[in-house]
């Protein structure tokens, strides 16, 4: 049987590094084979462009270059990793990966959205997650976590708040309209709540999955 595509997203500070992993030891508890991956980046190639996306340079990266970088690392990635994974019957997590085009480049940048599909189109061959965990929180909360959190961000996490503001607001227009794979977690409230609210939807998936 295929593996299950699974993807988490949200802007900086939700937590979605700690729910992904976290979901990934249940997945395993469950006797499920789970890797976990991200975007940009997840296999050497894709992450040597992901530097050029967001380490900080005197070479202004435009937001063009910027989506155009994205979705050259996206297809590395699902060549090499994604898609073999899944064909051998691996469940693959991913931090990231269209929506949060969608939301950061569209959105968030204002690159017009059809544009985005486009990419997506020639890019990903109809691959896109079967379900995706928007781990959602209001703007000051996330990035009061990321001061805690410490250290200089790349380019795109040392965006202003009205940045991120606009990328939210993409997000949850994603959740909108496509309620059934993009389900919204309140990341907002303390972490045990937010593994079971995650662990809650995944038990369900993978029931439904079986």
């Amino acid at each position: 049987m295929p593996g299950r595509f699974i993807t988490f997203e949200g802007i900086e500070g939700v937590g979605k590094s700690t729910q992904l992993k976290l979901a990934a030891e249940r997945l395993r508890r469950s006797g499920l084979d789970a890797i976990v991956t991200r975007e940009p980046g997840g296999t050497p190639l894709a992450e040597a462009i992901r530097r050029l996306v967001l380490e900080r340079r005197e070479e202004t990266v435009d937001s063009v270059s910027e989506l155009l970088l994205m979705f050259a690392s996206r297809s590395v990635h699902l060549a090499n990793l994604i898609e073999p994974s899944l064909a051998r019957g691996t469940w693959v997590l991913c931090d990231r990966f269209t929506d949060a085009t969608e939301a950061y480049q569209g959105h968030g940048r204002g690159i017009p959205l059809e544009h985005i599909h486009t990419l997506e189109r020639i890019a990903q061959h109809g691959r896109r997650p079967d379900l995706t965990l928007l781990l959602d929180a209001p703007v000051d909360v996330a990035m009061a976590r990321t001061l805690v959190r410490g250290g200089p961000g790349d380019r795109i996490e040392s965006e202003r708040a009205e940045f991120f503001q606009r990328v939210r607001h993409g997000y949850l227009a994603i959740h909108e309209r496509e309620p059934e794979r993009v389900r919204r977690i309140d990341a907002s409230r303390p972490l045990a709540e937010v593994e079971a609210a995650v662990a809650q939807v995944l038990d369900r998936f993978i029931q439904a999955a079986s």
